[in-house]
């Protein structure tokens, strides 16, 4: 690919074999099959072209060097929202409109911007996620993590009582958001989430709008008691920046809050049971991690890059872009295969093996360029504090599934496990 950084290998953009890696693409993207267990395909799709047009009409990379660049190009980004997505749904752009109206009000997370504004709400929440401020939160999330495990015994799900319940819990705390609060908007988040996936369908967009919708009201009335009585939270913090008149709108605060809660929890759900999951389908590693503490950095990094919780990211082009004597017009869509990037031997030796101890380059499973991911110090901080605190409390953990394995979640961007039950003892 054409870069514009001196001394970046050329990649190449075929078309052919179109039918070999569409078929791949298409069983990552549309089945149940190649969702649950895409690696093969990332490697085949990978190794067969630096760049490939699909007919899905997108342009994909599977490179880590690759996804880099276009992650962090500023020739790519998150595009126009007023983008016709209405087309793909058959809807017209009324009907659209009409239908999804909430959804319409609440794009104006950073997620979805480009600079300046994504610039600038990025830097409103910045502090509160530092490598010092997560660490100064270490010692409450050791408070809560010990407060989940006091009830484990014998078979456990670790999926709901655990992997979603710590992150909710400590996301939840940051916000000010009150318990009850966090329990009852949890399965409304993980609703609204399916907007992050690539074309989901229509009814999953009417389900994802409804459950914003009744989110977008419990923020309003807590942004209202705290209008009222401020309290020492970070909700607090933005609605005085909002009271500043020109920094952050009253929908932005609206959905930055929603960002942050969903965002807070729904990664490092997948982060806990997906590396969970690796460990116990490789037990002389969880015995290597259990005798030798001093990995467990490197082995969350490991779990990261092993099963990410974040497989896929899009950007949309800018400007015209050569591609190896092949134009990408402005307005086109790049996919990154992020979970492709991290088993890429070009970057991992011996990528396919799974090694705790691993050393080298971060994985991408937390993006990168201006959209990496705000909270991946708390995502890894939670994940170390998990695993530590499992070791030092249980002897025993191994798996207590039937057989096969344990199902996955039917998405692709974010990947999770519906169940994990684990016997602790």
């Amino acid at each position: 690919m054409s870069s514009g950084n001196p001394g970046r290998e050329t990649a190449a953009v075929t078309d052919a074999p179109a039918v070999d890696v569409d078929t791949l693409l298409a069983e990552i993207f549309l089945t149940p099959e190649g969702k649950s267990d895409p690696y093969a395909r990332y490697a085949a799709i990978r190794e067969r072209a630096r760049a490939f047009r699909s007919t899905m009409g997108f342009v994909v990379v599977g490179r880590y060097e690759d996804c880099q660049w276009v992650l962090r190009d500023a020739r790519f980004g998150k595009g126009d929202p007023n983008w016709p997505i209405w087309d793909e749904y058959g809807l017209t752009e009324d009907e659209w409109r009409a239908r999804f109206s909430g959804v319409e009000q609440r794009t104006t997370s950073m997620l979805g911007l480009d600079p300046p504004d994504h610039t600038r709400l990025r830097r409103l929440v910045a502090k509160a996620f530092t490598p010092k401020t997560v660490e100064n939160l270490r010692p409450d999330i050791v408070r809560l993590t010990d407060a989940l495990l006091a009830g484990f015994d014998g078979v456990v799900d670790v999926m709901p009582e655990l992997a979603l319940q710590l992150p909710m819990a400590v996301i939840g705390e940051m916000l000010g958001i009150p318990e009850s609060d966090r329990a009852e908007l949890q399965p409304h988040v993980r609703a609204a989430a399916a907007t992050l996936e690539f074309n989901p369908p229509l009814e999953q967009m009417d389900a994802a709008a409804s459950a914003g919708k009744i989110i977008a009201e419990h923020l309003e009335d807590l942004i209202a008691a705290r209008r009222a009585a401020p309290t020492d939270d970070l909700l607090s913090e933005l609605i005085h920046v909002e009271e500043q008149g020109d920094q952050l709108s009253h929908s932005e605060l609206i959905a930055t809050v929603m960002l942050i809660f969903g965002a807070g929890f729904e990664t490092t759900t997948n982060l806990i049971g997906n590396g969970l999951l690796a460990l116990l389908e490789h037990p002389s590693e969880l015995r290597r991690l259990r005798n030798d503490r001093s990995l467990m950095k490197t082995a969350v990094e490991e779990l990261l890059r092993w099963d990410s919780p974040v497989q896929i990211d899009g950007r949309i082009t800018f400007e015209d872009v050569e591609l190896d004597g092949t134009s990408v017009a402005a307005g086109e869509q790049l996919v990154t295969l992020i979970g492709a990037a991290n088993r890429d031997p070009r970057v991992f030796e011996d990528p396919e093996r799974f090694d705790v101890g691993r050393v080298g380059q971060a994985p991408m499973s937390f993006g990168a360029g201006i959209h990496f991911c705000l909270g991946a110090a708390l995502a890894r901080a939670e994940g170390q504090v998990v695993f530590e605190r499992l070791l030092d409390r249980f002897p025993v953990i191994e798996p207590a599934w039937a057989a096969g394995r344990p199902a996955y979640r039917d998405s692709l961007v974010l990947r999770g496990l519906e169940s994990l039950p684990v016997r602790f003892g």
